[in-house]
């Protein structure tokens, strides 16, 4: 599939210009500009290029850690892959967190918030991550 760099290039330019950062906080779930990445980086979809991110560690009212989350197309064993953490934040319906791919984000890129994972799932999300630093 071609990317459309062009396309995520000018809308990075007016996200960049934007004034306004919605306030955020750890354990939420946002649709968030991830944009159009190189190979197998986790890109955004449609022509904002979001993608949901589960906040995962705020910095200050700027700056936060964000995991990119998936709908489950493919089996991933939630004991057994270490790079996903499978959870529900809507009933009925099951997301993955890509451990693997954590990234720092600016709250500019943030779009509107849709849910949030609850404290014990959250808890468990940390600790699994914790476990893939060497």
């Amino acid at each position: 599939m071609q990317k459309d760099f062009k396309d995520w290039h000018n809308k990075k330019e007016l996200l960049d210009k934007g004034l306004v950062r919605p306030f955020f906080h750890e354990r939420e779930i946002w649709f968030c500009s991830l944009g159009a990445n190189v190979g197998y980086e986790q890109d955004g979809n449609g022509e904002d290029f979001q993608r949901p991110v589960v906040i995962l560690k705020k910095f200050n009212n700027e700056i936060f850690w964000g995991i990119p989350l998936t709908k489950i197309k493919r089996a991933i064993n939630k004991n057994s892959d270490k790079y996903y953490f499978v959870f529900s934040f809507v009933k009925d319906v099951k997301s993955a967190a890509i451990l693997s791919q954590i990234r720092l984000i600016d709250g500019k890129r943030l779009s509107r918030v849709i849910g949030s994972i609850a404290k014990p799932e959250f808890k468990n999300l940390t600790k699994k991550l914790k476990e893939l630093i060497p």
